[in-house]
């Protein structure tokens, strides 16, 4: 394609499952007419044990033609959705390692992956779209089932990162026809601090603080988007745990896309510190986009 700084390139992971596919088909209800989609198969072995050698043999040559199929059936899959195909991919070796240094090496405007959601000592386990999602220099878009495709909710607190990702979002996403929301999170002031003898005034101080500042942010982004043509459904402030009110409100709205911006974090800090896209990735069941902005 001529041209190809004018259109947004994305990196579409498949292992062949319904999931991956699933991804795919969600995404491409947000995607507008210049999204071209390159899509990658890895051959894993790095399941296997250490003393473990594959040869090219009938098995390996197996797999190799399972990849190649699957990457033929993609291509197919992408061209259904009105989008362009870009290159196939087939890599051999681990699925995070190959994913991340495609990533990389072409600068993809997003990675796109499926996630199995799973719960409990299951997600402490990784997995190859959480591995992705929490590198910090590439935006993610995870999806975990079908969904309707209609309603994005932006969680902002304002801040540049945010508003990073808001902009990035209305530059690259196709936002016709579908139902926005947005939504602020205030965390109580009494929770912050250790010390409960603190001045109640003080905390009603703080609190009417915050109030105005997240009325005054929200306001701001409806006149925003209402400047490129898109109408609000509802702007909320909400009070409580960030990460979970956001995944409650979702819930409640029947959100289908969470669009969030995350400064990008090394392993070491994101076990440390957590972060609220994070924990929101973790537990809900819309699909999330984290635009990633290394501050």
């Amino acid at each position: 394609y001529e041209n190809k700084e004018k259109f947004m390139k994305v990196l579409f992971c498949t292992d062949g499952s319904k999931i991956s596919f699933n991804a795919l088909h969600n995404f491409a209800k947000w995607a507008t007419a210049n999204t071209i989609i390159d899509t990658i198969c890895v051959i894993d072995w790095s399941f296997l044990p250490d003393d473990v050698v594959i040869e090219s043999d009938g098995f390996s040559t197996s797999c190799a033609n399972i990849a190649d199929n699957l990457l033929d059936y993609a291509k197919k899959e992408v061209e259904k959705t009105g989008l362009l195909f870009g290159e196939k991919i087939k890599q051999c070796g681990s699925a995070v390692e190959s994913i991340l240094e495609q990533a990389q090496k072409e600068c993809y405007d997003i990675v796109l992956l499926g996630s199995h959601g799973k719960k409990g000592i299951q997600k402490w386990l990784g997995s190859v779209s959480r591995e992705i999602a929490y590198n910090e220099n590439i935006s993610t878009y995870i999806s975990k089932e079908e969904n309707g495709k209609m309603r994005v909710l932006f969680a902002t607190d304002g801040t540049e990162i945010s508003n990073f990702a808001i902009t990035k979002a209305i530059e690259e996403l196709n936002l016709e026809n579908k139902e926005i929301f947005l939504c602020t999170v205030n965390e109580n002031p009494d929770t912050l601090f250790l010390d409960g003898t603190l001045d109640s005034n003080w905390i009603l101080a703080i609190e009417a603080q915050q109030e105005k500042y997240s009325y005054s942010t929200l306001n701001n982004l409806k006149e925003r988007f209402k400047t490129k043509g898109f109408e609000i459904e509802d702007a909320i402030v909400l009070t409580g745990n960030p990460a979970q009110k956001i995944i409650d409100f979702a819930k409640s709205r029947q959100i289908d896309l969470i669009i969030m911006g995350s400064k990008g974090k090394t392993k070491m800090q994101d076990f440390l510190l957590g972060s609220v896209s994070k924990k929101v990735l973790e537990s809900t069941n819309s699909d999330v986009l984290i635009y990633k902005n290394s501050l």
